[in-house]
């Protein structure tokens, strides 16, 4: 057993400390599983296949360890790449290739053929079109010291619709369709093996379906699919992030369990929205399955579940969250004023967003500090109260994406001094 492998073992045991597996975290390496596949552990992970044809990938991998993946591929075999997978196109997906293609392209040889679902194209036209949006919502995310995100993509030569099935140089490799983090996901079944690969259908934490900066996600079908995977009993789980599982029952369980979360949230907030509750009535109704929230697969590290019932509330009841007064709202300075004006001055708001965050009460204090220095921006006190509430909220979350944004709130009014810091509207 390799490194990755002992990873692995440990962690379905949760013998890796508090947050266990993070997707943010990872061990980069290959782990030669036997003369037909390795595994690539990185950001993001991918599956090499050696077929009579070439080497196939499923999951492509990222910029951020392409090169590390070229070097140790290439010490594993010097095979020709004849196919690359992307389970989906997130742009820590569809980047690992380009030391091959260039390989390729010195070598005068046709370099590797593209497979991706058909909505991909769209996605990465539709990066274009929001290349600095992007740029600016990953800088908060993973706490980047610049906005930047890629702007050349390669484009899949092959899509998939709904199923497709491959033979590759003696292999038979089935690639499905579901909608779950994203709109054009496809995962991998590979009879031979019994083995799945999942893309981030799995990805050793609370499924990333309610991200609050990115565009729409798929609770329901996501569990759609993980059922599916389960139905045909996998010996194999291959993750987008995070170590292998091995072994048909541990399999089974984590794909179940993940299904199981998913439904249960899915069919409270259905349940609410069908009874005419408000969004924020769901928000603060729902029950999160803490059981399955202990896992060592589903802990809440990098999205949070509870950002899972906004997503189903956009996907199936639109923007409007129940309360009249926000169909057509003040701007938020304006609004952040008035109630100042009403409380004696923004110091006494931030004052009280003190006392609400000595409390534990970290959502009362965000509002209020928030409020104060709309209301005063270029205050002392109310800047100081803004950052010191938000590094306090961002150090009581679990998941990196509350993490990031609280983080980048704080850093806003401690390294920007103007008053045009603050947001209109």
């Amino acid at each position: 057993m390799g490194e990755i492998l002992d990873l692995a073992e440990r962690a379905w045991k949760g013998d890796l400390g508090g947050v266990n597996v993070h997707p943010g975290s990872v061990l980069v390496g290959l782990e030669v599983l036997d003369e037909g596949a390795a595994f690539m552990s990185a950001f993001s992970n991918a599956l090499i296949l050696k077929t009579d044809q070439g080497l196939v990938f499923v999951d492509t991998s990222s910029f951020f360890h392409a090169q590390a993946m070229y070097d140790a591929v290439r010490e594993w075999t010097d095979a020709p790449v004849d196919t690359g997978i992307y389970t989906h196109g997130h742009v820590d997906h569809v980047f690992g290739l380009q030391h091959f293609h260039a390989e390729a392209e010195r070598n005068g040889e046709p370099g590797a053929k593209i497979i991706a679902h058909s909505a991909c194209p769209a996605r990465f036209d539709r990066y274009q079109l929001t290349n600095g949006y992007n740029g600016h919502i990953n800088a908060r995310q993973f706490g980047f010291p610049k906005p930047v995100f890629p702007k050349d993509y390669r484009y899949p030569d092959e899509t998939v619709e709904t199923e497709k099935t491959l033979e590759i140089g003696g292999l038979r490799i089935e690639l499905y369709h579901d909608r779950g983090e994203t709109d054009d996901g496809i995962w991998a079944w590979i009879p031979e093996r019994k083995a799945i690969y999942a893309g981030d259908l799995f990805i050793w934490a609370a499924p990333n379906c309610g991200n609050p900066q990115k565009a729409q996600r798929y609770p329901r079908e996501w569990a759609e699919a993980l059922r599916k995977m389960a139905g045909l009993e996998p010996e194999q789980l291959f993750p987008g992030h995070g170590p292998p599982i091995l072994g048909a029952e541990r399999v089974q369980r984590a794909l179940v369990d993940s299904a199981e979360l998913l439904e249960s949230i899915t069919e409270q907030t259905l349940a609410m929205m069908n009874d005419g509750a408000t969004l924020d009535t769901i928000l603060h109704e729902v029950k999160l399955p803490g059981d399955l929230l202990d896992r060592p697969y589903l802990r809440p590290i990098y999205d949070d579940p509870i950002f899972i019932v906004r997503t189903l509330w956009r996907l199936y009841g639109g923007w409007y969250d129940g309360n009249p007064a926000h169909l057509k709202p003040s701007r938020d300075v304006d609004l952040a004023r008035a109630l100042a004006d009403a409380a004696g001055g923004a110091r006494r708001l931030a004052e009280r967003a003190e006392a609400a965050c000595g409390d534990g009460d970290f959502a009362l204090a965000c509002e209020l500090a928030e409020f104060g220095w709309l209301a005063s921006p270029d205050d002392e006190k109310t800047r100081g109260v803004r950052a010191s509430v938000y590094r306090a909220r961002a150090a009581a979350e679990t998941s990196l994406m509350a993490k990031g944004i609280y983080k980048a709130a704080a850093r806003d009014v401690e390294t920007e001094p103007s008053p045009s810091a603050a947001p209109r509207g």
